[in-house]
């Protein structure tokens, strides 16, 4: 499970899932150490992490800019019970989406709030994932599409009404089935609407959040690898 905080992302594993090929420039393996011992620079890794330390982990990571850091991962046993406790430290929203390509291979986007984004929105009662994702995809696109698969699901947090939120957005690969009215809804915030070619999109999305550049890479790695007969 990765959260971003602050865009900053929060890494939660078990060891079986723990890369040991990575490389970690810091590791604290007692999980009482102090945070004023812990230098804030590239890949940081703690074992055993107790509730008191994540709680402080949370708090660092939403109020400090941390320029030179680059991500933090929990190692744990119980990675469930993890994952509980952290997600037990917000209010938990759900949206979904779709990462949206065209006969041409090109990929949409959305230019929202000054950053280039992939359509989204919050599930109405009722909804399935996939039925959310669909419908907030037409809406905000105003074209019509037909969902492929489900392809990865994001969390990242934020502030609203002095509430810590936790949103898990639904994430679904789509095909664009026709698109000759489509237009920004504006009410939306979305000021523009463009297909890009997978290169370009790449550039685009610098002006991004680093949870929607994860997901790009995520589309990138699951599609079907093409065979040179």
């Amino acid at each position: 499970m990765r959260i971003f905080v602050n865009d900053k992302p929060l890494e939660l594993l078990s060891y079986e899932e723990l890369d040991a090929k990575k490389s970690y420039e810091s590791i604290y393996r007692q999980p009482d150490e102090l945070l004023n011992q812990v230098s804030w620079n590239d890949d940081i890794l703690f074992h055993e992490p107790s509730h008191d330390l994540v709680i402080k982990l949370l708090y660092v990571l939403r109020t400090r800019k941390l320029k030179n850091l680059d991500s933090i991962t929990l190692v744990t046993n119980d990675k469930s019970a993890l994952k509980k406790f952290v997600k037990s430290r917000f209010m938990i929203i759900k949206a979904a989406g779709g990462v949206v390509t065209n006969k041409k291979k090109k990929v949409l986007l959305i230019y929202r709030l000054g950053k280039w984004d992939f359509p989204k929105g919050k599930f109405e009662k009722g909804e399935t994932p996939e039925q959310c994702a669909v419908r907030e995809v037409e809406e905000e696109c105003a074209i019509k599409v037909k969902s492929k698969k489900h392809l990865y699901n994001t969390w990242h947090t934020y502030t609203q009404n002095r509430k810590s939120i936790l949103k898990k957005t639904f994430w679904y690969e789509m095909e664009c089935l026709d698109d000759k009215g489509m237009t920004p809804q504006k009410e939306e915030g979305i000021d523009d609407i463009r297909w890009f070619y997978e290169t370009d999109a790449k550039i685009a999305l610098v002006n991004s959040y680093p949870s929607m550049r994860y997901l790009f890479k995520q589309f990138i790695k699951n599609r079907p690898k093409v065979q040179i007969l």
